[in-house]
Parts: C-alpha cells; sequence; structure tokens
C-alpha cells in the first residue's frame, strides 16, 4: 500500500469558482464542498491518515459578504449535527482550532460538546480551522511564553494543545499559497497545489497525491537518501 502523510493539511479552495463556472449561486458550491469534504475525511481515515487538518474558515473570511458568512456557519452547524454520530462510530476524534470568542454561541457550544463526545476517538484525529490565522496563533503563544518560553517552544499551542508538525499540505482551486493556515507546523511539509476546485476533488485525486507524496525523499535538510546509504 502506498505511503500516506501521517499529518496532511487541507486548503479546502474553489468552492464559490466551483459553483460560479456552472452558473450557480456560491452557496451551492459551499454546500457542495462540504459533500466533498465528508468524502476526504473517510478516505483518509480508510487510508490511514492518523492527523487530518481541514482550513474551513480562515480569520480573513470576515471580510465576505455577511449573507455569505451567515450561511457558512449554519451550514457547519448543520454537517456538525448530520455527521457527528459516524465520527464517534468510527473513532475520529474532532477538535477546532482558531478563535471561538467570535463564532456563533451555539455553534461554539456545538463545537466543544462534540470534542468531548469524541475525545476518546483513537483512529483520526480531525481538526478543522475556523476563525483561523497561523500568524495569530503564533503571536498569542509567544506572547504567553515569553522570551524564554518561545525559544523552547515546539509548536504553537492552539486550544489549549499543540499541533504536530505537517507532511503534506494539499491545496485545491488552482492557487500557489499557504494563505496564514499552519505556516510553523509546515516547516518542512510537502506541497501539493492541484487545478481542480475542490467540490470536483475526487478519492482518485487524493490517492495520486499520496503516490506522489511516497516517491519523495524527505530530507528535512540532510543529503539524499541515496547518497547516505
Amino acid at each position: 500500500m502506498t505511503h500516506v502523510p501521517s499529518h496532511l493539511a487541507v486548503i479546502m479552495d474553489g468552492n464559490g469558482r466551483w459553483a460560479t463556472r456552472l452558473g450557480r449561486p456560491r452557496w451551492m458550491g459551499h454546500v457542495r464542498g462540504a459533500h466533498t469534504a465528508r468524502e476526504v475525511v473517510a478516505h483518509c481515515a480508510q487510508r490511514g491518515v492518523s492527523q487530518l487538518t481541514l482550513y474551513a474558515f480562515s480569520s480573513d473570511n470576515w471580510k465576505r459578504p455577511a449573507e455569505e458568512v451567515g450561511f457558512l456557519f449554519d451550514l457547519f452547524a448543520s454537517h456538525l449535527e448530520h455527521q457527528l454520530a459516524k465520527l464517534v462510530t468510527h473513532g475520529i476524534r474532532l477538535s477546532m482550532i482558531g478563535r471561538r470568542d467570535r463564532l456563533p454561541r451555539a455553534f461554539a457550544d456545538a463545537i466543544a460538546a462534540a470534542e468531548a463526545r469524541t475525545a476518546h476517538g483513537t483512529r483520526m484525529h480531525l481538526r478543522v480551522a475556523v476563525d483561523y490565522s497561523s500568524r495569530a496563533a503564533m503571536q498569542e503563544a509567544f506572547a504567553q511564553a515569553g522570551a524564554e518560553g518561545a525559544r523552547a517552544l515546539g509548536s504553537p499551542a492552539v486550544g489549549g494543545s499543540l499541533i504536530p508538525p505537517v507532511d503534506l499540505v494539499l491545496r485545491t482551486g488552482g492557487e500557489r499559497r499557504l494563505s496564514d493556515f499552519l505556516l510553523w507546523e509546515s516547516a518542512y511539509a510537502e506541497l501539493a497545489f492541484l487545478d481542480v476546485n475542490f467540490p470536483d476533488l475526487s478519492t482518485a485525486d487524493l490517492d495520486a497525491v499520496f503516490a506522489d507524496y511516497a516517491a519523495r525523499d524527505r530530507r528535512f535538510g540532510g543529503v539524499p537518501s541515496t547518497l547516505s546509504a
């Protein structure tokens, strides 16, 4: 079986462009993207990915029209309600990373309840980044740790826990940037950029990315493995 990344981070880009290309309202792209996210979670768990982080809503996304933002949080809440039982059944632990003080209160409470209910899942740890900014997370971590603590810091703590290093960052939608996502944790991550919009991402696309990842020689600053043998 093809080696898969232990920690996969996905920038789920292109929902709006998917809808626009088909002459549909943007909200339909988000609905279709939520369906694709379910497929990604299920496939990654099946393939043996132990850590999956999905970029759902950045801190900069508050700049979007209020109607779209409101729809997104309604969609998040509905998706969580309908998928929670499956996460528990399949042993998938759910955590949210990002700010919570600006989220709708009912949604923040639902996230906390879901985290508690899935806390004992060991098959895969699913993190969803909502109102998330990597730079803000690092600034907060450094401010809390102080100068001495910052020098010994392995990774900024988000939500009271450390995020493990990312092995592979996958971005859909054709863009070639990280957009303030897990910058510290992705210091040595492999990068994969796909021109496919996220709603069209298939399990075959994921498998192709995994196969490409397995063929890479990750040196972490060392020499190629062929020279060290």
